[in-house]
This record gives C-alpha cells, sequence and structure tokens, in this order.
C-alpha cells in the first residue's frame, strides 16, 4: 500500500495546503486503493467517483488562488450510510429503503464539507443499525474484518471502522448508542469516539422517511469520529460539534481544552474485568500490560470502580433506557409505564452525578472496550452473549460521558485489542489528548494485513 493512504488526516490535510500533494491525485490513490481493496472486505457501498474528483479539482483550484483551507481542506473520507448525503441512498440496509435517496445534508457532512473534507462514499451498517457485533444488511451484503475475513469488524458502524482500517479512507463518521462506533473501532485497531451527549448535532441522522421532530430522548445517542489517530478524533470534533438552529445563535461552542499535557500528570482510573462481563484472557492480558505501561511512565493508577456507581444496577439501567428511546421513536408499544421511567431516570442522574465527583479528582478511567476480540461471523452465540457487550459500553452511555476505543496491542491470535478511554462530561479532549499520550508509550493504530 502507498504509505500516503496511512497517513493521519490532520497530517495529510497539511501536506495538501503546503501543495506537497494535490487533492486531485490522493483522491485518485483512494479511489485506486478503494478498487484494489474493498471487493475483499465490502467497507465502501456508495461511491461516487466523479463528484469527488470535481470536489478534489475545487480544493486545488481554492488552494491556487490564495483561498483559506478548512483543517480537512482536500481529504477523502466517507460517512457511515445511516448519516444522510445529498444525492446519495440511504437504505439503513433494509430493502423496504432499497432506493431512498437523501434529498440534503445531515448537519455534520454540511459541517464536515464546510471545513474542506471530500466526502467520496458512505460505509456499509448492520440491517437498521441494530447490530453491536456483526456488519452485514440485505441491500449491501457482509463486512469482514481487515485482519481476519473470518472475523467480523462489529457493527453497526462495521463498514467504517474497516475502512479507515484498510486505508480506504481518512476518516470516518458513524454513531453510537449502544456500542456502534466503540465495539468496531476495538475489533478493526482504530480509534473511534462517542462524544459527550449533544456535542455533535444528530439532524439528518434517522432512518429514511419524512425528517423527524425534534425529541430530548436523544441523550444516549451520538455520532462521532472513527480514525487512524486520536489527533484525528480531535480535529473532526473541532469541526462538526457545536449547536444547531436556534441553539447555534445562543452561544458559541468551543472544545474544552484537556487537563494535562504530560502523561505523568495523569490520574488515571482502571477497571480491567468484572464477572458480568469476564474478559477474555487474551484480551485482559493485552490491557494489564497496557496498564503496567502507563504506570511504568509515570501515569498515577487508580483501580477500582468509582463510589456510588453499581456497575450491574447501571448496565440493567442501561437497557431499559436503551428500550424507552426506542418507545420513544415507534417502537415497542409495552414498553412499562410512567413509574417505571421515574425511577430510571433518577438512576441515569445518580449515575450522571457519581462520576462527576469522581472526575474531579481522577481524570480519565480505563475499562474494556470489549471483552473479546473480533467474533466469527454468524455471530456470538455459541461463545458469548451480546449483552456482555453492552456490559462495558453501558456505563459511558447512561452517564453522557465522552468515550474513546483506542489500540493497545493484539491478542497472541494477531486480533486487535482496544482499550475503552472514559473521560469527565464535556471534556472530550481529556480523553483525546490521554490516548494521544498514551500511543507513545503502548502503540497505537497498526495496519492489518489486508491484501492489496
Amino acid at each position: 500500500m502507498n504509505d500516503i493512504l496511512l497517513r493521519s488526516a490532520a497530517g495529510i490535510a497539511e501536506e495538501l495546503r503546503a501543495g506537497r500533494l494535490s487533492a486531485r491525485e490522493l483522491v485518485e490513490l483512494v479511489l485506486d486503493r478503494v478498487d484494489a481493496v474493498n471487493p475483499g472486505v465490502n467497507a465502501v457501498v456508495e461511491l461516487r467517483r466523479e463528484s469527488a474528483l470535481r470536489a478534489a479539482d475545487d480544493a486545488d483550484r481554492a488552494l491556487a488562488r490564495g483561498a483559506q483551507a478548512g483543517l480537512l481542506h482536500g481529504v477523502p473520507m466517507t460517512v457511515k450510510e445511516g448519516i444522510r448525503v445529498a444525492g446519495m441512498r440511504s437504505t439503513w440496509g433494509d430493502p423496504a429503503f432499497a432506493d431512498h435517496v437523501a434529498e440534503r445534508d445531515a448537519v455534520v457532512v454540511s459541517r464536515l464539507r464546510s471545513a474542506g473534507a471530500v466526502l467520496f462514499g458512505t460505509t456499509n451498517v448492520a440491517q437498521m443499525l441494530a447490530d453491536v457485533v456483526e456488519c452485514v444488511n440485505p441491500v449491501y451484503g457482509r463486512s469482514v474484518n481487515p485482519w481476519d475475513s473470518t472475523r467480523s469488524p462489529g457493527g453497526s458502524t462495521g463498514g467504517g471502522a474497516a475502512a479507515v482500517a484498510a486505508g480506504l479512507s481518512f476518516l470516518e463518521y458513524g454513531s453510537d448508542l449502544t456500542g456502534s462506533i466503540r465495539i468496531p473501532a476495538s475489533f478493526c485497531g482504530v480509534y473511534g469516539l462517542k462524544p459527550t451527549a449533544g456535542t455533535v448535532p444528530l439532524e439528518g441522522f434517522q432512518p429514511p422517511g419524512p425528517p423527524a421532530g425534534s425529541t430530548d430522548m436523544a441523550f444516549l445517542s451520538s455520532i462521532g469520529p472513527l480514525a487512524r489517530s486520536a489527533a484525528d478524533l480531535r480535529t473532526a470534533l473541532r469541526v462538526t460539534a457545536g449547536p444547531n438552529g436556534p441553539d447555534a445563535k445562543a452561544y458559541t461552542w468551543h472544545l474544552a481544552p484537556p487537563r494535562h499535557a504530560r502523561l505523568t500528570d495523569f490520574r488515571v482510573g482502571v477497571v480491567l474485568d468484572h464477572p458480568a462481563a469476564a474478559v477474555a484472557s487474551d484480551v485482559g492480558a493485552v490491557l494489564s500490560d497496557a496498564v503496567d505501561a502507563l504506570g511504568a511512565a509515570g501515569a498515577t493508577i487508580v483501580e477500582g470502580w468509582p463510589d456510588g456507581i453499581d456497575p450491574v444496577g447501571q448496565a440493567e439501567s442501561f437497557g431499559f433506557q436503551v428500550r424507552q428511546f426506542f418507545a420513544f421513536h415507534g417502537g415497542d408499544p409495552d414498553f412499562a409505564g410512567l413509574p417505571a421511567v421515574v425511577e430510571q431516570h433518577d438512576r441515569r442522574m445518580a449515575a450522571r452525578a457519581a462520576w462527576d465527583r469522581y472526575f474531579s479528582e481522577v481524570d480519565v478511567l480505563l475499562c474494556p472496550a470489549t471483552c473479546t476480540t473480533a467474533f466469527p461471523h454468524l455471530g456470538p452465540d455459541d461463545e458469548r452473549p451480546y449483552r456482555e457487550l453492552g456490559f462495558w459500553i453501558a456505563h459511558a452511555s447512561l452517564a453522557g460521558l465522552p468515550a474513546l476505543s483506542a489500540p493497545v496491542g493484539r491478542a497472541p491470535g494477531g486480533l486487535p485489542v482496544g482499550v475503552q478511554i472514559l473521560g469527565p462530561r464535556h471534556e472530550d479532549d481529556t480523553a483525546i489528548t490521554f490516548a494521544e499520550l498514551a500511543a507513545e508509550v503502548i502503540g497505537g493504530f497498526t495496519p492489518p494485513p489486508v491484501a492489496g
């Protein structure tokens, strides 16, 4: 593979701004890579060659006349098929919507374009985004893990994670309700961020049909970036986050600075296992080695769950909140009544308060992103139940915390292992910066042995 295609999005944007590479050349390289590799992984499902080349030419002409360049000027990237891109299909992998074409860009897509990104395609999803283990649907078929084609890339942003890992895209935007960014990122060995709830507008991320009305029940769902470096997550957040519509007139959003700039200043909470979702021994060993390396590099390690956090109870509460979420969006007519809603609301707010107290003394918490490496295709029913994956992602989602999956090594069989980094609410860059510093000690992204 051309090494250019493995550079960071921010790094390649700098090359373009400096004139050492043209956007046209770069898009052509990416399209050639997609032609060579994508048939084997089925990550990119909608491709717009001519419009991407036109956008690249526009980017080159803008630089030539001295126009101000955005942070992603000329950078080829993809977005999850469930996020609307004008003129491209948005089917959510459901045959009932196979002919649905988005009429306008989602807010996040508009902001990426404004930053100069060249959106050349969309990536595969689980059908109706309803599976965190597999990435398969009747419209586009199955995506595979670029580390091992017999394994799943995870869901529902599996196509996006596979595309970033395989060098098919410099940056991806996906969604995360029950781990749909963090689980694929872990399985494919890339970085993936579920931002603080409400940070990136959700407008334009919805199933096919008329625009959905606004609702405050979106507190569990986030859209966020996947990349090959932690720094690219920061860049992506800077250009996509902040209020939209009337809220945008009320205040200006800024990414809060990280708490520390040196690894030795970080206080790092650690929980690496729990009986409710026991971590496989090969994954646990990699995570333990990573924590030991961070401690040896000077980070202060604080073991154990925060005071006031009931891991099992809060995982169960998260499950209730997910059912409530779908009830408010047209599903589950037999959902429990008001007393249960009030009780679970109180539990969610208590969890958030407990995490806020914890992060007044600790900067980040490390825990497994997944309790195992990527599953073989056809799902984990014979190995591990789905609910055990949900346990580890539940706590950040329930409390609305930023949560980042970062690669920390590989299990003996060669598959990637990811650690989950939870940060304080509205301090996403604290988690991102920690991941960036940690990579200097324990390593970061390494390319998979995908053919091409």
